[in-house]
């Protein structure tokens, strides 16, 4: 439809799958809500429960702050749609995902993001430096992916879950960030502090490298340790983030 909307699919489908489209159509609001959507382009999806390895991803041409629920788009591994909707997708931008769902079972929800900062970091050769408190956290659990262009030919897809190993963060160099959960909660607390971890480190580096302080080694070692307990975090904060969209982008769950 002209504005964005699309009709309610909520009585066609399966309660646990409305339940996983609500909460997929909530993350593209997020990522919007904090100004990390680019356009119509970078993709967020989920897998659908049940044995037919089917997936949701956003109809293409939409933006992030007009995805719904009935918006989505449900497609198998190869990227082919399985439902009756007058949407298209992007099968480009389901290659890295596709490649990630079926490398691991965990990858429940998968998002990939092009912010200023994520690319900024991810062309950065050493990476995520730990300068602050948030990429403390992260160690260890941030994984790297080479440059290849656009992710246009699938034989990258084994070369990139080889990287991503069972790392639940990944900086595609010269690309972007993606973060990959059980749940919408745990996909959502990983890219909110992998992103502001990477714009930590543009800030700082902004005064040039001579002069940054990394963090003691002592103090890495702990908050490493420390942030084994983000997956805990998320269940506290995925409900309040939900509140949030309720004021300031309600709809989603339409």
């Amino acid at each position: 439809m002209a504005d964005g909307t699309s009709p309610s699919i909520k009585s066609r489908v399966s309660e646990a799958e409305w339940q996983v489209r609500v909460e997929l159509a909530a993350l593209y609001r997020l990522v919007a809500l904090h100004g990390w959507d680019d356009m119509i382009f970078t993709h967020i999806s989920a897998r659908v429960p049940g044995p037919e390895h089917h997936f949701l991803i956003n109809p293409y041409g939409f933006y992030f702050d007009e995805i719904t629920a009935s918006s989505l788009v449900k497609v198998d591994l190869e990227g082919n749609i399985v439902q009756d909707t007058t949407h298209f997708i992007n099968p480009a931008g389901f290659t890295i995902h596709s490649a990630v769902h079926a490398a691991r079972d965990d990858a429940k929800f998968v998002i990939h993001l092009h912010t200023v900062n994520g690319v900024g970091v991810a062309a950065q050769a050493e990476g995520l430096l730990p300068i602050s408190q948030n990429a403390c956290l992260l160690q260890y659990q941030v994984a790297y992916h080479g440059y290849e262009g656009l992710a246009l030919n699938h034989d990258e897809r084994e070369r990139l879950v080889a990287d991503l190993g069972d790392k639940p963060l990944m900086l595609l160099r010269n690309h972007g960030t993606l973060a990959v959960g059980e749940t919408a909660a745990q996909a959502w607390i990983g890219i909110f502090f992998l992103e502001r971890a990477c714009a930590q480190q543009v800030a700082a580096l902004s005064g040039g490298r001579q002069h940054i302080l990394l963090a003691p080694d002592e103090a890495q070692a702990e908050t490493r340790e420390q942030g084994r307990g983000i997956g805990f975090i998320s269940s506290l904060t995925w409900p309040g983030a939900l509140r949030q969209l309720d004021r300031k982008s309600p709809g989603y769950d339409a």
